[in-house]
């Protein structure tokens, strides 16, 4: 992995003094009080430090959103990008077990909570705060919400070239926040299986971020097919092809497909990056192919959305 390199974002401290026109922290909004002003203000001025943000979406659990997530950021740091992985899985994160994190814990710096590091890689995740991988978080809407904006807020990010964010399944309380929070997003990622069932669940994911005005970057079809590592003969579990037909129908990139791979799920158990170690696999290259579009996207002008 590379060494850190400073990002390319503006970096700004001062919401006052920035010269940025468009921007809303400048603007005092109706009924808005001094103290939710400033906290708006504190959440700016971090994200104005972060070149580009990308969401990681499933529309159900059990599709390697989160295997997605993981390598995702690896395979950009790799690229000699500076990156932060923030895990907004609330209920079950499992970032810090696929990173070999786990029994990690959080430190506070001068300018908040300090993210884990790891080479040229931040990472942030309710795991890191919790007594065991054990624990169980119960808590209602509105304390996600405020943890999700506290992991924006008050950890020092830094500079970025990137946020990935790996937010849990489904189209409720957690991906509402952090749409509702990084209101310039460059899109979302979303990941699947071949099955029906599941392409039905990303149909309701690209509503879901229609209605929220985030772009699509594209669809990846996760587990699609199955090769041998012996012999190199590939076998179709699923019937494969629907994602890619679903994202022509629902108007949205088709990244690519990422085979079924033991080596893929044992990485993630031993917390090994397998995009580092096995790059130049067929599924390290599959994986090489549908992240390359990442880098070059760019968000659609909000008068075109």
């Amino acid at each position: 992995m590379s060494e850190k390199k400073p990002g390319t974002g503006h970096g700004r401290t001062d919401c006052e003094t920035c010269g940025e026109a468009i921007c809303s922290s400048k603007i005092h909004k109706e009924g808005e009080s001094d103290e939710e002003r400033a906290e708006r203000q504190a959440l700016r001025r971090r994200l104005c430090q972060i070149d580009h943000k990308v969401l990681v979406l499933s529309g159900k659990g059990g599709v390697g959103k989160s295997t997605v997530a993981v390598n995702l950021a690896i395979w950009l740091a790799t690229q000699g990008k500076r990156v932060g992985l923030l895990d907004i899985d609330i209920h079950g994160p499992s970032v810090p077990r696929m990173l070999g994190l786990l029994g990690e814990r959080v430190r506070s710096g001068p300018d908040g909570m300090l993210p884990i590091e790891l080479g040229a890689l931040s990472v942030m995740s309710i795991g890191f705060l919790l007594g065991s991988e054990d624990s169980a978080v119960i808590w209602r809407g509105p304390r996600k919400m405020g943890a999700i904006k506290q992991f924006l807020t008050d950890v020092e990010w830094g500079r970025l070239d990137y946020l990935v964010v790996d937010t849990p399944p489904g189209t409720g309380d957690e991906p509402l926040s952090i749409c509702q929070l990084i209101e310039d997003a460059d899109g979302a990622v979303i990941v699947t299986t071949p099955q029906e069932v599941a392409l039905t669940a990303v149909r309701r994911s690209i509503d879901f971020c229609r209605a929220l005005s985030m772009p699509v970057i594209g669809v990846i079809e996760n587990m699609n097919g199955y090769v041998c590592p012996k012999c190199g003969a590939r076998t179709e579990i699923f019937r494969g092809g629907g994602a890619e037909r679903m994202a022509c129908e629902c108007r949205v990139p088709f990244l690519g497909r990422v085979p079924i791979d033991p080596a893929l799920a044992g990485a993630c158990d031993e917390g090994v990056p397998y995009i580092q170690r096995f790059a130049e696999s067929a599924t390290g290259k599959a994986l090489d192919g549908v992240f390359r579009p990442v880098l070059t996207w760019k968000r659609p002008n909000r008068n075109a959305e």
